[in-house]
């Protein structure tokens, strides 16, 4: 018999329907998009919203943030408008000379944004190998340390961190944990529940799914001066994200589980064909039995383990560059999480400086018939190694 009595709707209805939306005045399910840059006043001159200027947001953009703080099981989020101008806020808010630990191979764009800072003499840095608990735990300053960095899966060898770990190691200490969990959206991982205090997310990749908004997100177990701060910065610096971006992103969430779902699948399938393969050295993979974070993973994902994969292949940088040029399916494109694949040469696009195998392509895996994604691969492999290309 069908149980009648009243229930929450799950995570999936959800999103899916950005939170049961309908337009009082209309009855639209689809929200509407707030463009507007000031806001009157009422008859007795109070501020309508908890916004009156546009650097402070719009209903839009609220309506996106409350959708992600429902997928994270977070207090409050906040967008930006991009991933970099979130972070960049959230360091910001540090005390002058805070200590924090970061991983020593992480994206290439915050890592260099902690270097700067380190180096201006505005934060003191420390660094672990990523998922390596022993390392962080080692590179903790009692009582001093005020926040610990974790990317997990990790870019672009996507090693996994166990959230649960960290974030004891953190609290232990005295400070807060801030996971980056880009690779895995909430969908699969949802930090928070694991024990984070803060989460960060490029909402550009899978948040979004179709590589047209560029927008960063925090999403906060317990708001508190640190989170007012970071609200204040982001309205003084007026990196909110803007309506039109909110509502695309808004839209894109709803069919964050579908995409993900069909980007990890085909992913799974990738890297098990190219496991062994005779022009490849390895496939970095946490969904990968053999792959180290599996273990982890199987418990911070809910059954799969994203679109997000590495190849490192045999022979040269020089082959590596030819492999990703020479795709037709593929795009050589940086960026990841869209409905599209993606692949880079890491090396290239991050730098000589940044700590990644001269080999290494980052695949980001998306909806195709993962038929037509095995070939290209296997025929940009030939092209450079059977061919003499």
């Amino acid at each position: 018999m069908t149980d009648t009595t009243n229930r929450k709707a799950s995570s999936v209805t959800r999103t899916v329907q950005a939170l049961h939306f309908v337009e009082t005045e209309t009855g639209a399910v689809v929200p509407s998009i707030q463009p507007t840059a000031t806001y009157a006043r009422d008859e007795n001159y109070a501020v309508r919203k908890p916004y009156f200027y546009r650097r402070d947001g719009s209903q839009t953009t609220a309506h996106a943030e409350a959708v992600i703080a429902d997928l994270e099981g977070a207090e409050d989020a906040m967008l930006f408008a991009s991933g970099m101008s979130a972070c960049t806020a959230l360091v910001e808010t540090l005390p002058p000379g805070a200590h924090v630990v970061i991983p020593r191979v992480m994206y290439h764009g915050v890592l260099a944004l902690f270097r700067r800072y380190e180096g201006q003499g505005r934060l003191s840095v420390s660094d672990y190998a990523a998922g390596d608990l022993d390392e962080m735990r080692a590179a903790m300053r009692p009582g001093e340390t005020a926040l610990v960095w974790v990317e997990t899966p990790n870019n672009p060898n996507w090693e996994v961190t166990d959230i649960a770990g960290a974030a004891k190691i953190a609290h232990d200490a005295g400070a807060l944990l801030l996971t980056d969990c880009t690779g895995t959206p909430p969908c699969l991982t949802r930090a928070l529940d694991h024990g984070a205090d803060l989460s960060f997310h490029s909402a550009t990749k899978y948040l979004n799914g179709h590589s047209d908004v560029t927008a960063g997100v925090l999403a906060v177990r317990n708001p508190d001066e640190m989170w007012e701060a970071i609200a204040t910065l982001r309205t003084s610096q007026g990196t909110v994200l803007h309506s039109f971006d909110a509502w695309l992103l808004i839209r894109g969430m709803r069919t964050l589980f579908l995409r993900v779902e069909r980007a990890s699948d085909n992913a799974m399938a990738i890297a098990r064909h190219f496991q062994g393969h005779r022009h490849i050295e390895s496939v970095l993979y946490p969904g990968l039995p053999e792959d180290p974070g599996h273990e982890v993973s199987c418990r911070q994902t809910n059954g799969r383990f994203g679109g997000m994969m590495s190849l490192i292949v045999k022979g040269s940088e020089q082959n590596a560059i030819d492999v990703a040029r020479f795709c037709q399916v593929f795009y050589p494109a940086t960026s990841l999480g869209g409905v599209e694949s993606l692949i880079e040469h890491r090396k290239t696009v991050s730098g000589p400086d940044f700590p990644v195998h001269p080999c290494l392509l980052r695949l980001s895996i998306g909806i195709e018939d993962v038929d037509d994604l095995i070939w290209d691969l296997e025929q940009a492999l030939s092209r450079v190694y059977d061919s003499g290309a």
